[in-house]
């Protein structure tokens, strides 16, 4: 991202909570699909995470963040014997998709509360700069 002059601060945390949400929404996807069915390994839901990547303001020398890429997971999707289920293949298997229910709910949390602290960080700086406003 080009910018026209040096990062703000309020640029900075709109930068984090933007990729905090990308996190979020990764995971919500995650849960979302968790215990998805699927009639071929290929077809089975893989996981996806954020990737993050650190950017440098040569103006100001703030490091930021930004999302670099969603990245689908390498994790093997689980072949269960479920001869009855109506995507079975010839051999009664489905293919359930990898996803960690406890993993995504701890990345769910954790995000936001990164997320709420940009919030908090920004509002305290808002309110610093109201304040520093009034004493003149």
């Amino acid at each position: 991202m080009t910018m026209s002059g040096p990062m703000t601060l309020f640029q900075l945390g709109q930068r984090a909570m933007s990729a905090q949400l990308v996190r979020m929404n990764a995971a919500a996807s995650n849960l979302a699909n968790a215990g998805s069915v699927s009639a071929t390994e290929d077809g089975a839901y893989k996981p996806v995470r954020a990737v993050f990547a650190e950017e440098l303001d040569q103006a100001t020398g703030m490091s930021s963040v930004r999302v670099d890429r969603v990245m689908t997971s390498e994790a093997a999707p689980v072949r269960r014997h479920e001869p009855d289920h109506p995507l079975a293949d010839e051999n009664g298997d489905v293919w359930v998709s990898p996803v960690d229910e406890n993993e995504e709910m701890v990345e769910m949390l954790e995000a936001s509360r990164q997320y709420r602290n940009m919030v908090d960080a920004v509002s305290t700086a808002k309110q610093l700069m109201l304040e520093t406003m009034r004493m003149k």
